[in-house]
């Protein structure tokens, strides 16, 4: 996790200092491109502790579709819940765009428009298995229409997949990245995703690549970007899979392998 490292160097040398929605401040930096091999092993940060279970739970109720932090994201990802109405509720957000991405389609016998969904999962699970040359494979969370109907937009906001030589790499445009809080579990969750979405189209996990908008660090988070900056990183783990189509695994389906991390650094969350 050198790249990761390196970005917090970065950030901190040459970041300059901004305001944001929260009130908090940041050193910013914009535009910075990262890339983590998953063949190298799983880019889970061992400099500090990440909570692999949270990132498991968010994903698959990403995939699931969900909308509502008590459909089963409540208990084990918390950061959620500053956002969420007071049923739950978050709105259409990552979830939602990713497997229901509303469209209106003419019907003849009614005169008028019904409304259809999208399920943009399963569509780029196709066309990676039908069409794996295709440079459209591309799934789109910032859905300009209902940006206001959301809790909070998409700060990881499309992603794309790319086949060669039998191996499946994945592309994430970040707009807004908070990098010593954030990143690390975003790293782990498009990885994640990566390996899935391989694993069902018999490919091989390739590269990750993180492209970021906003990279920032927030000011209450310095001291601790410091201090992990004086700790050596550590052999990366593996992920194991049960053999499922991506929208059919659960948690119990997936496995850490020789995970060793260093102490967790606790960031406080800018809601």
């Amino acid at each position: 996790m050198k790249q990761y490292l390196d970005l917090l160097k970065y950030i901190l040398e040459n970041g300059e200092k901004k305001e944001d929605r929260t009130g908090t401040g940041t050193i910013s930096v914009f535009g910075h491109q990262s890339r983590y091999d998953l063949r190298d092993g799983f880019p889970l940060l061992t400099t500090k502790k990440v909570l692999f279970s949270a990132v498991v739970h968010e994903l698959l109720w990403f995939l699931k579709g969900s909308t509502n932090i008590n459909d089963g994201l409540k208990e084990h990802t918390p950061i959620w819940n500053a956002w969420a109405d007071e049923n739950g509720e978050l709105g259409p957000v990552y979830g939602y765009q990713w497997r229901k991405w509303e469209k209106f389609v003419w019907d003849e016998d009614l005169k008028n428009y019904r409304k259809e969904y999208v399920d943009q999962i399963q569509l780029a699970l196709d066309t990676i298995k039908n069409n794996p040359d295709s440079r459209r494979i591309i799934v789109s969370a910032w859905n300009v229409a209902d940006i206001d109907r959301m809790a909070l937009p998409p700060c990881h906001a499309f992603f794309q997949f790319y086949v060669v030589n039998g191996r499946l790499d994945c592309q994430l445009y970040q707009r807004s990245a908070d990098v010593a809080l954030g990143v690390p579990f975003n790293i782990a969750s498009y990885s994640l995703l990566l390996v899935m979405m391989a694993q069902e189209c018999g490919l091989t996990p390739g590269i990750f690549v993180h492209t970021l908008g906003d990279a920032h660090i927030y000011s209450n988070h310095i001291d601790g970007v410091k201090k992990q900056l004086e700790r050596s990183p550590g052999a990366l783990p593996q992920v194991q899979i049960a053999q499922k189509n991506v929208l059919d695994v659960g948690f119990e389906d997936i496995q850490l392998l020789n995970y060793q991390h260093d102490r967790f650094i606790k960031f406080p969350i800018a809601v």
